[in-house]
Parts: structure tokens; sequence; C-alpha cells
């Protein structure tokens, strides 16, 4: 690397300093993007158009985070904006500045000057600088550089206000004391630990979170919409179709591992491929995972997923269908079969999101199933005794001996998730 070392003895000779390396910085850089663009030039119609379109890649970029958005309604004016995928064909460079100068740099004058200058370069080195220096530089960064995420090492309690101020500090627990492991969001035993804490739990935890995060939509609003579904039917008249006491134990009971074994326990790729191939760990800095299409996606999909399971089993259902008596069939019969065909849908969409299989998560999958199908005819049966859920009163027979009820099971779930297993 061509190093640039910055040891100045006055505030204006940093601020040359700073400001003529930026400057160079600059020039070539704007003399780089020209020879490319007159290498990829375009005629014609043609022109205007990739330049529109350029434009607007880069304009939607730069405003692709919420954080953008609130920094303007709170009044606060845009930081930079940092292409970490943007690769710059100049030699790299990498700046050193000493504690005297750094604190030069840092004044309100110079420091978006240091700032831009390097985020320019491929590594910076703060040396001899005291704990508040560190804790001024991680700050600057992080309210500075739109879309910046921060971590700070350390194993010193000279270190805790660098740990403190950065969106994720990790303290060593050495020789030094307990005070930065203490201080710190993790603690590991040495440094060197770092590379798989980042690489390959942070990778995982980013694929985690982010299935995690989109399934829960899903899986609540493809069984609330069926709600929705139903007040085409029923004259918006406000009657709900699933019995209160079910519903409520949607979420804290027959879907309630399906999210822990994505959450937990998948991973998209084993240790060994996120340790080889550090490139992997740029799928989080791209939000490949997380982003606005990928949960419009996942909002949209929920919906036709709902639209279809209410549609199909209105379909495959009526009254001389069900009961071979000639009994008028209620809601809540056609309520609890819609809400078993949506646990066994929800179910098999976690099945296709999840990578890894685990005993727990063979657990969550079948444990779901057999539990909702094993504790509804308890509960519905038990339960109209005590005056606790009279709607279900004499359900359970009926349901579970009507061969269209086991002929939708095996049927109605599946259709709506066959374009998913083929995307897939």
């Amino acid at each position: 690397m061509t190093i640039l070392v910055c040891n100045e003895d006055s505030y204006l000779d940093a601020k040359v300093f700073l400001q003529e390396k930026l400057d160079h910085f600059r020039r070539t850089m704007a003399q780089t993007e020209s020879d490319a663009a007159i290498a990829n030039k375009y005629t014609g119609f043609g022109a205007s158009v990739w330049k529109w379109i350029d434009e607007a890649g880069k304009w939607l970029a730069k405003k692709r985070s919420i954080s953008s958005i609130m920094d303007k309604l709170k009044g606060r004016k845009g930081g930079f904006y940092i292409d970490k995928d943007k690769v710059f064909e100049t030699e790299p460079f990498a700046l050193v500045i000493d504690g005297r100068t750094l604190e030069y740099a840092l004044e309100p004058e110079c420091k978006l000057i240091f700032l831009e200058l390097a985020c320019l370069c491929k590594a910076v080195v703060c040396c001899r600088v005291s704990p508040l220096q560190k804790a001024l530089v991680v700050s600057l960064v992080k309210q500075n550089v739109e879309g910046a995420i921060t971590l700070a090492i350390g194993d010193g309690a000279n270190d805790v206000g660098m740990i403190q101020a950065a969106h994720l500090g990790v303290g060593i627990s050495g020789v030094e004391g307990l005070q930065a492991a203490r201080s710190a969001d993790i603690a590991i035993a040495q440094f060197k630990y770092l590379q798989k804490l980042l690489l390959v739990h942070g990778g995982w935890a980013y694929a985690r979170l982010s299935k995690l995060v989109l399934y829960c939509f899903y899986k609540n609003i493809t069984l609330y919409l069926i709600q929705f579904w139903f007040s085409f039917d029923n004259g918006f008249s406000g009657q709900t179709i699933f019995e209160s006491w079910i519903q409520s134990c949607y979420n804290i009971a027959f879907t309630l591992l399906q999210p822990v074994a994505l959450g937990i326990f998948d991973q998209f790729v084993s240790a060994r491929m996120l340790d080889r191939y550090p490139q992997l760990y740029k799928l989080g800095q791209r939000s490949e995972f997380y982003n606005n299409k990928t949960f419009l996606f996942w909002i949209t999909n929920s919906f036709l997923h709902s639209f279809m399971i209410y549609s199909l089993l209105k379909t495959a259902t009526n009254e001389s269908q069900m009961l071979s008596d000639g009994r008028v069939v209620n809601i809540w019969l056609i309520g609890v079969n819609l809400f078993t065909i949506d646990i066994i849908l929800v179910t098999l969409k976690a099945v296709i999101t999840l990578n890894t299989w685990t005993w727990f998560t063979r657990l969550a999958v079948i444990g779901s199933l057999v539990a909702w199908l094993v504790l509804f005819p308890i509960y519905g049966t038990v339960a109209p005794m005590i005056n606790l859920s009279p709607e279900l009163y004499g359900i359970p027979p009926i349901l579970y001996s009507s061969a269209i009820f086991w002929f939708t099971l095996l049927l109605v779930p599946v259709l709506p998730l066959v374009r998913d297993f083929v995307w897939k």
C-alpha cells in the first residue's frame, strides 16, 4: 500500500494535508470514471436510457434506508454514502495518523474532510490515541456514514469508551482484566476468534433473523386474512370464523416451534464454507436476505396463500358433502377446518424455508401438527362441558369422521406451495 502519514504540528497544517490528499483522490477517481465512461460509451437513444437507469439506481441506493428518511424528518443532514462493493481502479492507500494530529482532525471544520479521506482508504491506523479519541472516531463514522454498522474490539479499560460507542462492542477477557468484556455486547477469549464470530456466527445470525422476521409476518397475515376473505361471505357483519380460544393459541402453541427452528437452528451454509469463503459475508452487507423487495414478496405470498386456501376449501366443502345426515354446517366446523389447513400450510412453508434439519427441526414440524390434531378433539370435547367454548359442541366427532376434512388436509395446503417449491 501507499501509506499516507499524517503527523502535523498545527491544526492548519493538518487540515491542509488532509484536504490536499482528498483532492488528489477526487481527481484520480474522476479521471478513472471518465475513462470508464468513454470505454463504455453509448450513442443515440440508448445513451440517454442507460444514463437515466444509472442515475435512478444511484438515487435509489442513497434513499434505500429508512434511517435517511428519519434523518430528514428530524432535520439532520444526510451523511456520506459508501458503496461497499465498488472497486476503485487506483492503488490502495492506508492512512496513518497519530493522537496529536487526530485531535486537530476531529475539530468541527476538519472532521468531515478526515472522514471522507478515511473512507477512501483501504485501512486507517490511529496510533497513540486516548480512550476519548477512540470513542470519537467511532462516533464520527457512526453518525456521518449512512448505513454504516460499526464494531469495536478491545481488551483493556482504555477501550471501554470505544466499545460502548460502536453499534457492536466485542471485549477480550485477557490479561488486562475484564473491564472491556463486561462493557461489551459480546465477550471472546482471543482476538483470533473475531473471524469466526463475524464470518460464521454473524452470517448465520443475519440469515436466521431475516427468515424469522419474514416468516412471522407471513404466518400471521396468512391466518388473519382468512377472516378478511370470509367478510365477503358474511356481509361484513363482523362475524368471526375462528373460535376465539383456538385463535389465541395460534402463536403461543401451534406455530411456536417453527420460528424457533428458523431463528436458532437454521444454517444456510456450513461453518466451513463461511470460513473458507469470506465473500459470503457480503450477503449481509448487500441486504440479500432481507430488503424491501423480499419483504413485499413474502407479504404478497401470504395474501395469495390465504386467498387460495379459503377459496379451495369453499369450493371443496358444502353442506351435503360435509354432513351425510343433511344437517346444516355451521361456521365453526368450516373455521376449524380452515385453521387446521393453515397450520399445515405455514408448517410446510417453514419446511421449504429451512436449510438445515436437526432433531429440534423435526420436533417443530411433526410436533406442531401432531399437537393440534391430538389436542383439538380433547379441547373440543371438554371445553363445551365447562361452558368455555360452547361453539365447539359436537364439532370434533363430526369433523374427524368426514372424508372431505381429511381430503382437504392432503390437498388444499399443498397446492398454494407448489409455486414456492418450484421457485426454490
